[in-house]
């Protein structure tokens, strides 16, 4: 990718050393007041508990990631309708986190998923396997983030070299360890509600510029995105992402699966949930999440169109086949030459990955250091302030492990791991949780089963498929042992993911606790018995 533009990269420096100053000064002020695991894990304890609105724009944040930003702009761009309805699905899966399981989770989890299984699973196993799940859901989609705001700091600065992008990705690692260890739950809340400020301002100004531009006609937006897409009619008509064979047809009806389902059952998504209040809180902060990440995927639609008909799609490709520099290509295009617009852009995508680590890396260390350590390991036997040390080093330990990944595959393309990382969310996570919250004879053979044979089903159906190798856009371009077809194993992994935990529990041959499961009911319904 070109210089993206002629601002002093001075100028850009400063920049970034106040931000990245003004934020670890703002996890550091919000942190917690004392070595509490309420306070680390939710940041819902003492003074300066979450308000609704605090934690509905922190959800907002952790779900509004970097890869969502240059992604959904960018299959817009070269995709048209099929990117359109990407945005749809984006804004569908949070609904429907919203409507379904946001009161269940928060009333039943305290601190992590392995909490809000507790109350019907209560064995180490299962709460070890949380750990593992937990990990390996938020690892691939960590080492990607990070990597993006290595390469995104690199790139903003004008550094050349094959050294600079793996300096710059450990750099900003470790300030992300800072960043979680120090502040916890509510010092990456700031971060994520900063975060949500600038992303929100910097579109919206794009936005406003891009309909100016078209007389804030959106049908003129439209003629000329057709124009420039390189695609004629063929731009508003579904195909162009995955092909309109049935193979083709097959894959994006997966992608919206995997998106709608996976997307919000993240699990640095939802333990926002366990912060909240009450349920009414969860409920309301649900709807403030919901709000804006419908406000930023119409302007998402609308930076997308704008790209294509400003800038081509033709230079986009040739920029980066995925279309992730749409965004940052049109700013460049709107600007004056100053590259004060794209600078800027580039400064709220920087925010946007360096608020989705910290999330990230803050839930999968809360994982390990609770249920694993804590929990399954210990037995529970361990003072808060031990725990809190626990969780700051697996904070620690975790980063560094994401860091070698980023820096070991700085020059993969990348995709394919923020794949696995949604499939993974959608035939794992959501499974486990719907059966444990909904289903009063799952049990913890169950939840095994889905658990590690829903990760080893996903791992290899991913593995063997034409996103790991096989065509130019797989992670190893110039190998193919892909046999599976689909670049989106969803259709086949989704429901194995219930059947699986179905199938485990029905084997399973004694028989159901009526008190545990009264109490486990009750205490999902009503949050009695969370403390």
């Amino acid at each position: 990718m070109s210089d993206p533009s002629s601002a002093s990269p001075a100028t850009t420096l400063v920049v970034f050393m106040v931000f990245v100053a003004l934020c670890l000064l703002l996890c550091v002020l919000a942190g917690p007041e004392k070595d509490d695991p309420a306070e680390f894990y939710t940041g819902n304890s003492g003074t300066g508990a979450l308000t609704s609105f605090q934690n509905g724009l922190a959800i907002a944040g952790d779900y509004i990631s970097a890869a969502t930003v240059l992604s959904t702009t960018g299959v817009i761009a070269l995709a048209g309708y099929d990117g359109m309805l990407v945005a749809c699905a984006t804004v569908m899966s949070l609904l429907l986190t919203a409507i379904l399981l946001a009161e269940p989770l928060r009333n039943s989890g305290r601190y992590t998923m392995g909490d809000a299984i507790a109350g019907r699973l209560t064995g180490r196993r299962a709460r070890i396997a949380v750990g593992v799940v937990t990990l390996a859901v938020t690892l691939p989609y960590l080492t990607v983030q990070l990597s993006g705001a290595g390469a995104m700091v690199t790139f903003l600065l004008g550094f050349t070299g094959n050294e600079a992008k793996p300096l710059c990705t450990v750099i900003i690692g470790v300030l992300m360890v800072c960043y979680a260890a120090l502040g916890g739950m509510r010092g990456t809340a700031a971060v994520q509600m900063v975060k949500t400020v600038v992303l929100f301002a910097t579109v919206t100004v794009v936005t406003f510029i891009v309909l100016n531009r078209f007389g804030w006609n959106p049908g003129r937006l439209l003629d000329a995105a057709v124009a420039g897409s390189g695609r004629g009619d063929g731009y508003l008509r579904p195909g162009l992402e995955f092909g309109d064979s049935s193979t083709g047809r097959l894959d994006f009806l997966g992608f919206q699966l995997t998106i709608v389902l996976g997307a919000a059952t993240m699990p640095h998504v939802t333990m926002r949930l366990y912060g909240a209040r009450s349920a009414r809180a969860a409920r309301v902060s649900m709807r403030w999440a919901v709000s804006l990440t419908g406000v930023f995927c119409a302007a998402a639609v609308v930076l997308g169109l704008g790209a294509a008909a400003v800038v081509g799609s033709a230079t986009i490709g040739a920029s980066d086949p995925n279309g992730t520099t749409s965004v940052l290509l049109l700013s460049r295009a709107l600007g004056d030459g100053s590259g004060v617009l794209v600078a800027a852009m580039g400064c709220a995508v920087f925010a946007t990955a360096l608020a989705a680590v910290t999330g990230l890396l803050l839930a999968a260390a809360s994982s390990v250091a609770h249920d694993v350590l804590t929990q399954a390991l210990l037995r529970g036997r361990v003072s808060p302030k031990r725990e809190v040390v626990l969780a700051r080093g697996a904070t620690a330990v975790v980063g560094a492990l994401a860091i070698l990944l980023a820096v070991w595959s700085r020059d993969w393309n990348l995709l394919s791991l923020i794949y696995l990382a949604l499939t993974l969310a959608a035939s794992v996570v959501l499974p486990v949780l719907v059966h444990t919250l909904f289903w009063n004879r799952y049990t913890e053979r169950g939840m095994l089963w889905c658990l590690y044979g829903g990760i080893a089903v996903v791992t290899a159906l991913t593995l063997f498929s034409p996103l790991v190798s096989g065509t130019p856009e797989s992670l190893f371009p110039h190998r193919d042992f892909a046999w599976f077809p689909l670049r989106m194993p969803g259709p086949v992994t989704i429901p194995l993911g219930f059947v699986l935990g179905w199938f485990g529990s029905a084997r399973h041959r004694t028989g159901p606790d009526a008190r545990r499961d009264e109490e486990a009911e009750l205490r999902t319904l009503t949050g009695v018995g969370r403390e």
